[in-house]
């Protein structure tokens, strides 16, 4: 029989540790907060924890800013506490990834401090660097060395006073672009990376890791909106040396470490095909990518429409096939940059329940490495803020300024929007229970807990079977038990159907047949599925002809 990594039958959760639970009551969440509900993480069956960031930051980007790579930021508590929370995951057969952020780091790292010191720094190629445009003055409108656009808003460049340079930063102006063309830099990074693995971390989620290559040209790009800004990805996403870049990471940090480890991508405008590279396994890069075609569509900040579900149809399917042979997906509906899935795919009101569990056998049963993102498991939905004071999110913040200050949006129509899409979506404190900061904190939170916490929460949903908690503790049990959840192909069904996402995963002599429902009316089964009845949402009583409101099956038949 074939060996396959462990992590094809591992299911990751994602923690924001800012908003996972307090335990120190400054209401913003910590390491020993997570170390808490480990025993909660355990009995929900999870394989592997990714943090986000919890390193030394100014919390500009809520720690995607970092100050000190080898230090826990004391609003998260100690590098002991880390230490801990590590060696007690072990203990518990779970593993812990961190998030590796490398394209940028603050303003504030001693790196930068030196290399905007001044221009024969020794540091000062460790980041991009340019003066301003020929035939302009430093400053002026249109002085920037290229018309990149900010993914925060505004420019891409910064003008240093000290030297009258403008230094490159893709996201906030605290985030200065490190200079990936520099070994040094790299050699930097990769020492760091081999610290963490030393300390018994078990792989990284790497941030935006397809951007650290850039076309040292710096050429312009396409105007926005015919606007003076333009866009940057088509130099920075996939650059030319990106995979020189990660087979060298692989072979100076990865190679020849006895313990598993996982890395995953985020990989932002990656298409199929670079997927394919990135995670085939004999070209030694990474083990599976975040792509984001499917969680784009629908709203976003620049088109409130909602979300098809033929769409996501089509978009899982093409990656289903696109790495069936080579590579592998990772399988995720959201995570801290996205709104909750049952507000985005889903009927957050009247089907809350349903839909959770809908979109969670769906997802669960492709092929790939799912993703839980903290609360999804309790149907957790979009915060209801009614002010922009709400907000905490800098690309929240800055996209509403530039709305409704330069573009002249009216206020309320911005807000809006924002409800349906803004990352603070994701990070509103987790709801453990119905008391009055949720029992996330005993103080004040940091953000705004979400108010209906007093009915969904997780004391409520552990104590009824019928939650959308146990239907995704029933999810991860089964891919731990059936290999054909792994391993099997996958083969879409109905294609066209507006409503109906069916598709079989055959490993073998054994075929698990997946029918759901992905609306709220309904709908005629015209499919024949037969077998045993593994799992269904909404309990016993399946018309075989008809599919309830976000209704969801799955079957196993054995052949011989």
């Amino acid at each position: 029989m074939a060996t396959h990594p462990w992590w094809t039958a591992a299911v990751v959760y994602q923690i924001y540790p800012r908003s996972f639970a307090d335990s120190d009551g400054d209401g913003i969440g910590d390491v020993p907060g997570v170390l808490t509900k480990l025993d909660y993480l355990a009995d929900l069956g999870v394989d592997v924890i990714w943090l986000s960031p919890i390193f030394t930051s100014p919390q500009d980007d809520n720690g995607y800013d970092i100050s000190d790579y080898r230090a826990v930021d004391p609003v998260f508590g100690k590098l002991a506490d880390l230490d801990r929370l590590i060696e007690q995951a072990h203990d518990r057969g779970m593993r812990i990834i961190l998030d590796l952020v490398v394209n940028h780091t603050s303003d504030e790292h001693p790196w930068f401090i030196e290399s905007r010191s001044s221009t024969d720094n020794p540091k000062r190629d460790w980041y991009w660097w340019r003066p301003a445009r020929d035939g302009y003055a430093a400053g002026s409108p249109g002085a920037e060395p290229t018309n990149w656009a900010s993914a925060f808003s505004g420019p891409a460049w910064d003008l240093d006073e000290t030297t009258g340079e403008y230094y490159l930063h893709l996201f906030s102006r605290k985030q200065p672009d490190l200079n990936w063309e520099n070994p040094a830099v790299r050699q930097a990074v990769y020492s760091m990376m081999r610290w963490w693995l030393d300390r018994g971390a078990d792989g990284f989620r790497m941030d935006v890791i397809n951007l650290i290559s850039k076309d040292p040209s710096l050429p312009d790009g396409p105007p926005i909106g015919g606007g003076p800004l333009g866009v940057a990805w088509e130099a920075v996403v996939c650059g030319p040396r990106i995979h020189e870049f990660l087979q060298e990471m692989h072979a100076e940090v990865f190679a020849g470490r006895p313990a598993p480890l996982l890395n995953v991508g985020e990989m932002p405008l990656a298409t199929i095909q670079d997927a394919v590279l990135f995670t085939d396994p004999a070209r030694r890069e990474l083990d599976m990518v975040f792509q984001f075609d499917h969680v784009t569509m629908g709203p976003t900040k620049w088109d409130a429409r909602p979300a098809k579900i033929a769409d996501l149809k089509a978009s899982l399917g093409r990656w289903q096939e696109g790495l069936a042979k080579i590579g592998w997906n990772s399988l995720y509906l959201s995570n801290h940059d996205q709104p909750r899935p049952v507000s985005h795919f889903g009927d957050d009101g009247r089907y809350r329940v349903e839909s959770s569990t809908a979109l969670a056998t769906v997802l669960h049963l492709h092929r790939g490495t799912p993703y839980v993102y903290q609360g999804d498991e309790l149907g957790m939905t979009n915060a209801p803020f009614t002010s922009i004071d709400d907000y905490r999110d800098i690309e929240t913040l800055n996209h509403y300024a530039y709305d409704v200050g330069v573009r002249g949006q009216q206020p309320d129509r911005v807000l809006a929007d924002l409800r349906k899409v803004s990352r603070d979506n994701a990070r509103t404190p987790m709801q453990w229970d119905s008391s009055p900061h949720a029992g996330f904190s005993t103080a004040t939170p940091w953000i705004p807990v979400n108010p209906n916490h007093v009915e969904i929460n997780a004391e409520t949903a552990m104590a009824d079977t019928g939650s959308v908690w146990h239907h995704y503790r029933r999810l991860i049990e089964l891919r731990h038990t059936e290999r054909a959840v792994a391993l099997g192909d996958f083969t879409m069904l109905l294609p066209d159907h507006p409503h109906i996402y069916a598709f079989t995963r055959q490993l073998d002599d054994v075929t698990l047949t997946v029918v759901a429902n992905l609306s709220s009316s309904t709908v005629e089964l015209d499919l024949a599925v037969g077998g045993e009845l593994l799992l269904v949402t909404g309990g016993v009583g399946t018309d075989s002809t008809h599919l309830k409101p976000w209704e969801a099956r799955i079957y196993r038949r054995a052949v011989g």
